[in-house]
């Protein structure tokens, strides 16, 4: 689907990548990860018609530069830094749908699946919305469309718990027939979303490697957490993952994403101390409900 052939890119004769080959199938989800300065954001940049380079990429057999416009328009894009658009919500959203002769509805009820709503800031320029609802509404642009690919940039950054299952769930809906490149700095955030990791290192290819393509990225967690003694530092944090409090500040339930579940760990670990037990169990048929329209 996706070929990369010699892919080489040099910035005031620096070079970015190396001689790059690469070939990523419809059902691929790839992680690509890598230090700053590793070259991840510019072989996207390249894979997006972006930058003249030498060598080639195609997308399904077409070049990317030279089909730039007919390519994009089957490619859903999340940047990591939303773009400083003044355009009022409601004519962005018009006009994504339009380049990509897709219906508008579809991107309103993705981001209101993800909780925002999006009609209630039709008039409001882009560039005033906040850090989370930027990235709901790229997101909903991206996914509220028919795509064969998904570029996503740390997609989940800035999204609250619930909007992460919603993220998930719909990701999920899509792992079959659309490739996904996931660019991130940190393996832990998106390891359990990928089927492949390709770990770039100062332009070059370190690693690509193919993972157990085991887990179910609708699954959701039920959560029980007992500490020793209340905390009010651990009591900010798990709230903002949308814990509840049941025992005096000392047994704390939620729910989790099971691609979270690292990422979640991660964020325990730092209160080991205060930690007496955790349980993480799948309940039988849990569904986060999302609009199928």
């Amino acid at each position: 689907m996706i070929q990369f052939t010699n892919v080489s890119k040099t910035f005031r004769r620096t070079p970015v990548l190396d001689d790059i080959t690469l070939q990523i199938r419809a059902n691929h989800r790839v992680a690509l990860v890598g230090s700053n300065g590793a070259g991840k954001t510019t072989l996207i940049r390249c894979l997006l018609g972006e930058y003249v380079f030498d060598g080639s990429v195609t997308l399904d057999g077409k070049d990317v530069r030279a089909k730039r416009t007919e390519i994009l328009k089957r490619v859903g894009f999340v940047p990591q830094l939303p773009p400083p658009l003044k355009m009022p919500v409601g004519q962005l959203m018009s006009f994504a749908a339009g380049v990509c002769n897709s219906d508008v509805n579809k991107m309103y009820a993705v981001a209101n699946d993800l909780g925002l709503d999006a009609d209630a800031f039709r008039k409001q320029p882009f560039v005033k919305l906040s850090g989370g609802q930027k990235q709901k509404l790229l997101i909903a642009i991206a996914l509220g469309r028919e795509c064969r690919l998904l570029v996503m940039d740390e997609p989940a950054a800035n999204l609250d718990p619930d909007a992460r299952h919603v993220l998930f769930k719909l990701l999920a809906k899509k792992q079959q027939d659309t490739a996904m490149i996931i660019s991130s700095h940190r393996l832990d955030e998106v390891a359990a979303l990928v089927n492949r990791v390709i770990e770039l290192d100062q332009g070059h290819v370190v690693l690509d490697d193919h993972v157990a393509d085991a887990a179910n990225m609708d699954s959701v967690l039920e959560c029980q957490l007992s500490l020793y003694q209340a905390n009010s530092a651990f009591a900010e944090t798990i709230r903002e993952w949308g814990f509840k409090d049941t025992q005096e500040g000392k047994i704390w339930q939620g729910l989790v994403s099971g691609p979270d579940r690292l990422r979640f760990l991660g964020v325990l670990s730092r209160y080991t101390g205060l930690l007496k037990g955790i349980h993480l169990e799948e309940p039988p048929n849990h569904q986060v409900a999302i609009n199928e329209s």
